[in-house]
């Protein structure tokens, strides 16, 4: 693949051929910074984990330079803190059995500019080579500005692919805003029950973010939990890890959608049933 990135790295958990390893990725995951995609996409990685006909691929766009730190990792610079993400999110790639994992190294600031073509031009020549069926990225109603610009690049990137070479189903996920808010009948629910054990492995790799400040491995187990259990009032528990997402397809199957439009016509429709069941208690419908 032409990359643009010297530093970009593509490793490659069972040692088999590059070229060999990338065509048979069936679930590829996008994500902007190391740990996004464990956190994100655990319901890609498990679909394939231990399977010889279905393989994860993992992207993480950024160099993870900005991460906040505190603790055993206070002290450290912006380079030994890259090294040590880099390195954690490969040994994630080795226990999820992911078929590949490319890590394309760019700052955050080159991620955010929306002038700089440079991510998405990667992300056609990943996806092209890879072919995946399913695309896991963010949801494009993150707060996060990074996570944001990667789903952009990507949109734009599986937009501009031949039609016979682009994902059947795009699924836009959560990390730093959840999908709650998603009217029922849009949300995409991923089951990841029962893999607690695998989920805790993939996120306790990485402990410089963890030990640094941040208990994201809590958090994604405790975010699952909850849409779990908060997602159907009148119904017992049908089980027990739920990931929300949001169905991106149509905005790459039509790909003169207008992305902003898409996603505020969902925020219109939580904005309505919120008026109308306060209207409905307070006399007024």
């Amino acid at each position: 693949m032409n990359l643009h990135n010297a530093s970009t790295s593509i490793f490659i958990p069972d040692g088999k051929p590059e070229p060999e390893a990338l065509s048979r990725v069936t679930h590829l995951g996008i994500g902007a910074h190391q740990d996004d995609l464990e956190f994100m996409a655990f319901h890609g990685i498990l679909n394939c984990f231990a399977r010889d006909d279905r393989w994860f691929g993992g992207v993480t766009c950024t160099n993870g330079a900005g991460s906040s730190r505190s603790g055993p990792y206070a002290l450290f610079t912006d380079e030994r803190l890259m090294a040590i993400r880099r390195q954690e999110q490969n040994t994630a790639a080795t226990v999820g059995g992911f078929g590949a994992m490319i890590q394309l190294d760019y700052p955050s600031s080159a991620v955010k500019n929306s002038t700089d073509p440079g991510l998405k031009e990667d992300l056609i020549e990943i996806l092209t080579v890879t072919r995946p069926e399913v695309v896991y990225t963010h949801n494009p109603a993150d707060k996060h500005d990074t996570h944001i610009g990667v789903t952009i690049a990507a949109l734009k990137a599986m937009r501009e692919l031949p039609r016979d070479l682009r994902p059947k189903q795009i699924i836009g996920c959560e990390v730093w805003r959840n999908l709650d808010w998603l009217p029922d009948s849009q949300k995409v629910l991923m089951d990841v029950s029962g893999r607690d054990n695998l989920a805790a492995a993939l996120n306790g790799v990485f402990d410089s973010q963890i030990a640094g400040g941040k208990r994201y491995d809590l958090a994604t187990l405790g975010r699952r939990s909850a849409n779990a259990t908060f997602f159907d009032s009148h119904a017992t528990d049908s089980s027990t890890q739920l990931i929300f997402g949001l169905d991106l397809t149509p905005l790459v199957s039509d790909d003169t959608t207008d992305i902003v439009g898409y996603v505020c016509d969902l925020i219109d429709q939580f904005n309505a049933d919120v008026r109308q069941k306060l209207g409905k208690q307070l006399g007024l419908i």
